[in-house]
């Protein structure tokens, strides 16, 4: 966990950062490696982020060939170091056959890399004396060793534990900095995944179930009455293929809110379910939990379950999020990047801008309403958003339906509250509301009630009441359903003349506005002012410089017709009306981003080959074109964002992912903030 902390934090400041492992258990099957080879992209393959296997290492050491050990990391780390700006060298993790060895072997890799340590102290199964005094022997040994030591993390503390010992490192006389964290129970759980994967079980059911955590596992020995009483949150239940009555009884518990829910279930000793069972399990629309089968006996698979290790895996997107999340509230990367003394570049990787939202979202929470609480990637993203502590939810719709079909997707909601429209006691306040400024359009109080019951128009007046700071929609509504609310309650800025869009497009070294991609079909030269404006200050808003390029089929007075005459005129408008911006148009796209054709079509001119805000001359060519960019440069494209509104309302695409979901939430509580 603490190796996945560091490499989200530094790369996403640094962009460039590779990864290294002097000693593997085995290089081509590293759950590790293939980790943060997944998680940042990495290009090396897993034998060039190792050094050596455990055994090969043991064997030369044996052998008194230590030397040879060292030159051979040291030559591998090195050429790495050659083609990235930073490398996080991960050390080995204590298990191996020479344990006891390992401390004295990771300082000495340390010296002879030169690279500064970080002390990762394990608190699991300690009272608080003894974490101190094993953090205290770290200290001392690295120092005694000839270590630098850039600062040190206490992981898997006893939560009863942490003010004492968080107590005694505050009134330590060391001056490396110190940070504690929580034991959390979900990280050290295998996932059914982990389970089938170590069993070579066949699996019966959907594959998303896989990814539930093991928090206990029961052999279903007694009557299904009695065994039902010691079933458990999490429960892995094992037992022979031919009990049909734990089977369903397993299964019915799950579906009933009596009963906790289980992981999953292990049929053993090769035994085939009944083939009325069978048919039977077939006709369910929905497997409420995934059914594994081994040819192994009960006895012998209850062991392999016992030993299976609890690992982070690229899937794990619910220990990842709760990981980083631990990781980010207990640690201060800011003094963990100044102690490691790393320099920031002028590039900005997708990573290092997702890594400046989150904080700057993170800051000043925000509250977000979700009208579309039934829908998987919003309740994906809900728990990922709140696992990393990033904003405040709140979800809409039949809380028994949300609930459970998060239940079924193996989604912990937690304390996320969950309001439904047609009940709630705010459906009277919203509805007045709501016909006080419609009531000119022929509203009557009926129809603004019966209203209100729809999701969109109910968020829409959480957020105008201000209960609530944002809303995201759009995953399963269009956008029209989506943003008319907002226009008819909300309504636009002061100064604001129309709503528009733009994307913020990560491409691999730079963060680009393309505006209007989404909204405004044909803007005459007001609008496209109006939008050129709003994309400026909404760029600025993120923290990228705007350069406005106002985006035509000709650069500067080499060409005529309408279209070019009405960018002309909005550029013109925008000089007048913000003399502060930089902006040029009209200008060709290759005149706007590259600095070789700008400096030889416009020579001087602060914009040409140097614009972060590109402002499209109709929907069409926006649409197309972030579109072709997108798929083309493998860009990252967070949007669309509305703009113009008074509070923040965003729309999603109705093909949009979990991450798509997550960053319009937090571009939606950043636009709060404002």
């Amino acid at each position: 966990m603490v190796t996945l902390g560091v490499m989200e934090l530094l790369t996403r400041r640094l962009g460039d950062v590779g990864f290294f492992r002097p000693v593997v258990r085995s290089v081509d099957h590293d759950p590790r490696t293939e980790l943060i080879r997944s998680r940042f992209g990495l290009t090396e393959g897993p034998r060039e982020l190792a050094g050596y296997e455990a055994d090969e290492v043991a064997r030369l050491l044996a052998d008194g060939r230590g030397d040879e050990v060292f030159k051979g990391i040291l030559e591998r780390y090195k050429a790495l170091e050659a083609t990235h700006g930073f490398v996080v060298c991960d050390g080995t993790d204590y298990t191996g056959t020479v344990a006891a060895l390992e401390f004295d072997f990771n300082a000495e890799v340390a010296n002879h890399l030169g690279a500064p340590v970080l002390a990762v102290v394990n608190g699991d199964g300690r009272s608080a004396p003894a974490v101190i005094d094993a953090l205290r022997l770290a200290r001392e040994s690295l120092r005694s060793a000839g270590c630098t030591l850039a600062a040190a993390i206490v992981n898997r503390v006893d939560p009863d534990d942490l003010v004492e010992v968080r107590a005694w490192v505050e009134g330590a006389p060391e001056t490396e900095p110190v940070w504690v964290l929580p034991e959390t129970p979900l990280l050290s759980m295998p996932t059914v995944r982990e389970v089938a994967e170590a069993l070579g079980c066949e699996l019966s059911g959907e594959r998303t179930d896989l990814e539930r955590e093991v928090a206990e596992f029961k052999i279903a020995a007694m009557t299904l009455p009695r065994f039902l009483d010691h079933v458990h949150e999490g429960t892995l239940v094992i037992t022979p293929g031919d009990r049909a009555d734990v089977v369903l009884g397993a299964l019915m518990s799950h579906q009933s809110t009596s009963f906790a829910n289980l992981a999953g279930i292990v049929l053993t000793g090769g035994l085939p379910l009944d083939p009325t069972i069978v048919r039977l399990l077939e006709g369910l629309v929905d497997r409420p939990v995934p059914i594994l089968s081994t040819a192994a006996d009960t006895y012998t698979t209850t062991t392999l379950v016992a030993n299976v290790p609890a690992v982070i895996r690229p899937h794990s997107s619910r220990k990842l999020a709760t990981a980083l999340g631990l990781f980010e509230e207990h640690v201060d990367g800011d003094a963990l990047e100044e102690r490691i003394e790393v320099v920031r570049p002028e590039r900005v990787t997708p990573l290092m801008f997702e890594f400046e939202l989150i904080q700057r979202a993170r800051a000043d929470r925000k509250h977000v309403v979700l009208p579309e609480g039934t829908d998987e990637r919003i309740l994906r993203a809900a728990e990922m958003l709140t696992r990393r502590r990033i904003v405040d939810l709140t979800l809409l719709g039949d809380e028994d339906e949300v609930r459970s079909r998060a239940t079924a997707l193996g989604v912990d909601l937690g304390d996320i509250p969950v309001i439904d429209p047609a009940t709630s006691p705010l459906r009277n306040r919203f509805a007045a509301t709501y016909l006080d400024v419609r009531k000119h359009k022929g509203i009557t109080w009926e129809l603004a009630y019966e209203t209100l019951v729809d999701v969109s128009y109910f968020g829409t007046l959480m957020v105008h009441e201000g209960l609530a700071d944002g809303m995201v929609s759009g995953a399963a509504h269009t956008t029209q359903h989506t943003i008319r609310p907002a226009f008819e309650v909300i309504r636009t800025a002061a100064g604001v003349s129309v709503v528009s869009s733009v994307f913020l497009m990560a491409l691999a070294d730079r963060v680009l506005v393309y505006g209007d991609c989404a909204v405004v079909p044909e803007p005459d030269a007001e609008e496209l002012a109006t939008i050129a404006i709003s994309s400026a200050d909404t760029a600025a808003n993120f923290g990228i410089e705007p350069r406005v390029a106002m985006l035509s089929y000709s650069t500067g007075e080499s060409g005529k017709g309408e279209s070019v005459e009405r960018v002309r005129e909005a550029t013109r408008l925008v000089h007048e009306r913000r003399p502060d911006l930089e902006v040029e148009g009209p200008i060709q796209y290759d005149a706007a981003i590259d600095a070789a054709v700008g400096e030889a079509k416009l020579p001087g001119s602060k914009v040409a080959g140097r614009a972060t805000v590109f402002v499209f001359p109709d929907l069409n060519t926006g649409n197309n074109t972030y579109k072709a960019v997108q798929r083309s440069a493998g860009a990252v494209a967070i949007g669309p964002v509305l703009q113009g509104l008074n509070k923040p309302v965003n729309d999603l695409s109705r093909g949009c992912t979990v991450d798509d979901v997550i960053n319009t939430v937090i571009i939606t509580a950043i636009q709060a903030q404002d």
